[in-house]
């Protein structure tokens, strides 16, 4: 018989591999969040993934940006000006479409990225002026997909009562799932 912290550690959560401290931003290097691992790591079982890296960019890779243009938001390399939203966007809507991604309670992405950001992404217009107003594509292909599911950022679940609430949305989740 398992003991509780055995059936929590059952409970599967999507993590940008970032976070975690796994090497793979643009830059080569990453973002780990010991508050994020410590906190939620003792109760759930991480699930990394790095779409950038998965869709073929490799690391370290060229920046790239969301910019809206005549059609429509576009993910635009930063030094080449290589539109990569297409080839970004087929990775995106494959890999949430994989049945591992039915097994998760919830999600945790990396906050302004063009790729994993949930909310109030810089968007940069024809002039090259940027507002906080975009979704990465990666994280807008996730809540399309699983509209219900628990989605935060690393800079809210920083907050601890908003960390608090996420993994009682988590487990709400997992147990809905367990019916």
């Amino acid at each position: 018989m398992g003991t509780d912290q055995d059936r929590f550690r059952s409970i599967r959560v999507g993590i940008s591999a970032c976070l975690l401290g796994t090497e793979v931003r643009y830059d080569g290097g990453h973002k780990r969040d010991d508050v994020i691992i410590e906190a939620l790591g003792r109760v759930v079982e991480w699930v990394p993934v790095c779409p950038e890296v998965e869709a073929g960019f490799g690391t370290p890779r060229e920046p790239m940006n969301l910019v809206r243009t005549e059609g429509g938001l576009r993910l635009i390399t930063v030094d080449t000006v290589r539109d990569v939203t297409e080839p970004f966007d087929a990775y995106a809507k494959g890999r949430v479409s994989q049945p591992a991604f039915e097994e998760l309670s919830g999600y945790v992405l990396k906050k302004d990225s063009p790729s994993c950001g949930l909310e109030s992404v810089k968007v940069y217009d024809a002039r090259g002026i940027a507002e906080h107003s975009g979704r990465g594509r990666f994280a807008a292909a996730l809540v399309e997909r699983f509209p219900g599911l628990p989605v935060d950022d690393e800079s809210r679940l920083a907050d601890p009562q908003v960390r608090e609430q996420f993994l009682e949305r988590v487990f709400a989740y997992a147990r809905l799932k367990e019916r």
